[in-house]
This record gives structure tokens, sequence and C-alpha cells, in this order.
């Protein structure tokens, strides 16, 4: 956006890219003019991951029930559906099968489909995308998105069933949601008068845009030195002074290095806030190697939330969660929650459980997690997602395929007319 000098604009999010839309809707405010999300989804209920492909349909949906609410889990016959996907993804990318199933209007041009498959990813590159869409949760972040949102979900949606839309229409505040009475996983190909009319209407309506929100999402972290008096106690007062001293400089520098924003010192540590979670996480484990490097030890807590802006200052629930979140941590340790750690699928941090617990203060029971030191641990689905091998899509494309490639950006002209002609060809 920067580079081609948009201020603001409306992010338009289709299918898995909608979770990168929902993120930067809630914590760009001031660069988003409106949230539109097509056909997509805040969480699939694939919590068995690849084995969930091979699972029974109905014994997916009896499990997926409980965390995702009746009004909102897909059918049996649309698991099934999504199943079958999920297998043609995993062992057929490149042959066309996954588009013949999602765009079935066109699997009469099955090779022209799996040229697009083979030009589009390379299959392991398929795989850890697809992998990554199962586990990814962003349901605790709509209800913090503040700006205008236009949700549009295709009714007979083969991909992405219209439950998930409806969740999205209804936890989003305020947003408006358009069913479109479609069988396509992309709509406005079958129905673009009544997606644009309603598209243009949200954009340009008459009715009056909302204040700007003080409110955004944010990732906060806290650090604490561990045993600070003990310390100030062994080598004086003003020795301790000029270790704090240091260290907070360590403290702004590693921040300023992972983009975040050091909002105040808390005496023995810091508040800091960062756009999105993976750099939080980063940082922490920057200053814990820094702070064993001075002779001390720190702990940290970090919590993803809706934060109130209040100039140079935060305040919120969030804040408030991050804080007890620390409160839990031990010596040495980053604990994090649950929504942190389903919003860092496929960075390669590892974690180890901690239970759920009562934070005081913050209804209900919070499951935490602390960071691995040393990264996902071997065979977990973490650990198999990153080191999934995902070369270009250059490594399985055909001669054919790297013919046409040359011609789309040299001679686009030729590739029109001949999709104009091969409608009318496969009529004959």
């Amino acid at each position: 956006m920067d580079a081609v000098g948009f201020g603001r604009a409306v992010i338009f999010g289709f299918n898995d890219g909608g979770f990168a839309s929902i993120v930067f809707a809630a914590t760009r405010l001031e660069r988003t003019r409106a949230l539109i999300l097509a056909d997509s989804f805040s969480f699939l209920g694939a919590t068995g991951g690849w084995d969930d492909v091979e699972r029974d349909p109905a014994e997916v949906w009896a499990r997926q029930v409980p965390e995702m609410g009746a009004d909102y889990t897909p059918s049996v016959e649309q698991i099934t559906r999504m199943q079958e996907i999920g297998r043609a993804v995993r062992s057929g990318w490149g042959s066309g099968a996954l588009l013949s199933i999602t765009a079935p209007s066109g699997s009469g041009r099955l090779p022209w489909l799996a040229m697009f498959e083979r030009m589009c990813a390379s299959p392991g590159m398929a795989r850890a995308s697809f992998e990554t869409a199962f586990r990814i949760d962003v349901r605790p972040i709509l209800p913090t998105i503040t700006v205008p949102t236009l949700v549009i979900h295709a009714r007979e949606d083969p991909v992405i069933p219209v439950q998930l839309g409806r969740y999205l229409g209804d936890h989003i505040p305020d947003a408006r949601y358009l069913e479109v009475d479609s069988a396509g996983h992309a709509p406005w190909f079958t129905d673009p008068d009544t997606i644009l009319t309603a598209i243009e209407e949200f954009l340009t309506g008459s009715h009056a845009a909302p204040a700007q929100s003080h409110r955004a999402l944010r990732t906060v972290l806290f650090t604490d030195i561990v045993a600070s008096t003990q310390h100030a106690a062994a080598v004086g007062d003003e020795r301790w002074r000029a270790v704090l001293a240091r260290f907070g400089e360590i403290t702004a520098d590693v921040t300023e290095r992972f983009g975040g924003t050091v909002v105040q010192g808390t005496g023995d540590g810091h508040l800091i806030t960062f756009d999105g979670p993976t750099q939080a996480i980063r940082c922490a484990e920057t200053l814990r190697t820094d702070a064993e490097a001075l002779g001390i030890e720190i702990r940290a807590g970090i919590h993803t939330g809706e934060c109130e802006l209040l100039g140079t200052d935060i305040g919120g629930i969030a804040v408030h969660i991050a804080a007890r979140i620390l409160g839990q941590a031990g010596v040495g340790e980053i604990l994090v929650d649950r929504t942190v750690r389903d919003l860092v699928v496929g960075s390669g941090t590892g974690f180890e459980d901690r239970g759920s617990v009562e934070l005081r203060g913050v209804p209900g029971t919070w499951q935490l997690l602390a960071v691995d030191r040393h990264g996902p641990r071997p065979g977990s689905a973490e650990a198999a997602l990153v080191s999934m091998p995902t070369p270009g899509p250059r490594t399985v494309m055909r001669r054919s395929d790297r013919a046409v490639e040359v011609m789309a950006r040299r001679t686009p002209w030729i590739l029109r007319g001949v999709a104009r002609l091969a409608p009318a060809t496969g009529r004959r």
C-alpha cells in the first residue's frame, strides 16, 4: 500500500485470504476503509488435521458441533465434500482434481484446470497451505473488528460451507451479510450483478460512516525481571540501576527491531505492543537471551486482543489479561494463551501446554502455553508443517505450462483469444 500510495483501502478477503484480511482490518484501522469477506471463514473446525480427511464424516461432525455450535457446523454431506477436497490436495495436486470439485462448471476443461493448479503452487506448497488453513483460528478477533464489514457467501458453496460465512456475519459487529443463491465458490462469476450492486451500495451508499474507533487489535507483551529485589540487594543500588538502564536500552532496540512499541516501563519490566503475535514472541525470546547475558532472568506474558488506544498509552481488558498471564509465568518462561497459539500456526513456534487456569478478575478459564525454547517438538503438527518441502511451482510445471506462462507475460492478448474460442470449441 505504501509503494502505490494507498492511504486507506477496502480490504477484500476471499477464502483463506480472509485470515490476513481480518487481522489487518482489526489492527490497522487507520489504513482500512472497509472490509469485504467473500466465501471466507474464521475457523474450519478440522481439529484433527489430515486425520479428519479419512475419518467417518459423521464422527467429524459430532466432534465439531460442541466446538462450533449446531448452527455453524457444516452438515455431514458438506464435510464429505471437504474431505474429497483434502484428498485432492494431498495426493492429486496438479492433475486438476481439486478444481474439478471446486469449479464443477469447468470440469470439461480438465487439462486447463490441471495446468492452472501446477502454475499456482507445487504440491508441497498446496499441502502446507491447506494444513495451515486446518489449524488457524481467528474467531477471537472477530468481535474486535470495528471497520464497516460486508460478508458475502454462496448458499451452496462447494468448498467453504455457508455456515462458516454465517458465523462471520453473526460475530463481526454490525456486519452486513449477503447470502447469494449460487452453487459456485466464486459467486461473482455466476451472479455478478447482485454482488457488484451490493458492494457498490456498501461502499458508496448514503449510510453515514461510523466514527473513527479508538480501539484496535493489538498483541500485548509484558516482561518482568525475576527476583529483582534480591539482585538489587546483592549488587547494590547503583549497580542495579545501571543494569536496569542497560536492559531498558536493550528492550527499546529489540522492540524496534521487531516492529513493536514500548508503551511504558513497569518498574522491573515493560509493557510493549505489536501488530501481530509472532513478532511479540520473537521479541520476548530475544529479550530473554539478552537478559541472561546480563546475568538476570525475565519472564513474559503475551495476549492478543482488542485494546483501547489512549494517545501514547493503551488500556482495556486485553492489557489486564496479558498482565494476568505474566503473573502465571515461571522463571525464564514466555507464556501465551490459546488465541496467540492459534494465530502463529506455521511460524515454527513450539509450545508446551500449561493447562487451563482462572485469571484473577477475568471471566472464564484460559488455556495457557509456554513457548518452547527448542522450537516445535519432533513429530508435532507444527514441526511437520514447517519441515514440509514447499518448492516453487516451476518444479512441477510442464514445458507446455512454461510456454503458457511466457505467453501470459509477453502476449496476453493471444491467451484471451484462446479463452474466447475454448467454449465454442467445447460445444462442437
